[in-house]
């Protein structure tokens, strides 16, 4: 039986508190000044993308781990430990998944729910599985996974998409990268 920790340890938790923090502006920013956001809303929002956000790290770790094994900076996670087993992981990854998604659904909305399932397909299947291996590019493409946290929070709040919604996601992807471009030109 895993331990908590190492359940915790395949959730990428400092990337989840990060996706959490883009997400909650996104929801700060739907809502016209001087309002602010249903708290409970904002709270439900954030345990489904945080849920969900975990789960596809899970389902990274799983991806990776003959890779995490060769790695110094990755083999001592827990599935190369071999501290939790690839079954325990996707179990992990599907229970956390699901449920953060249900909330998603039963709790916010069905927007948010959708387009998080798709971000999660995104990251987990495209990202993950193919673009990573596949092409040096795979950064650029996956921009759109990276603006993603933002415009969940904004349709977790405004329960629909509008011209601002289409503006941030584009300024979102154009910062994504832009950032690539200045660190590949000061040769980061």
């Amino acid at each position: 039986m895993p331990s908590l920790a190492d359940l915790l340890g395949l959730c990428k938790l400092k990337v989840v508190s990060l996706i959490l923090l883009t997400a909650v502006v996104g929801m700060f920013l739907s809502v016209p000044a001087p309002y602010f956001p249903d708290p409970v809303l904002v709270v439900l929002a954030s345990i489904g993308i945080g849920m969900v956000s975990a789960s596809a790290a899970v389902f990274n770790h799983i991806v990776d781990e003959q890779i995490d094994k060769q790695m110094s900076r990755t083999n001592k996670r827990p599935l190369p430990q071999g501290k939790v087993s690839r079954n325990q992981a996707l179990v992990w990854g599907v229970f956390l998944g699901v449920v953060g998604l249900g909330v998603l659904q039963f709790f916010v909305n069905t927007l948010t729910m959708v387009l998080t399932f798709v971000s999660l397909i995104g990251y987990a299947v495209i990202y993950t599985m193919y673009l990573k291996r596949a092409t040096p590019q795979n950064i650029v493409i996956g921009g759109a996974a990276g603006a993603a946290p933002p415009i969940l929070g904004w349709t977790s709040i405004a329960g629909t998409q509008n011209i601002e919604y289409a503006l941030l996601l584009f300024l979102i992807v154009m910062a994504v990268l832009i950032s690539i471009w200045a660190m590949l030109c000061n040769g980061f």
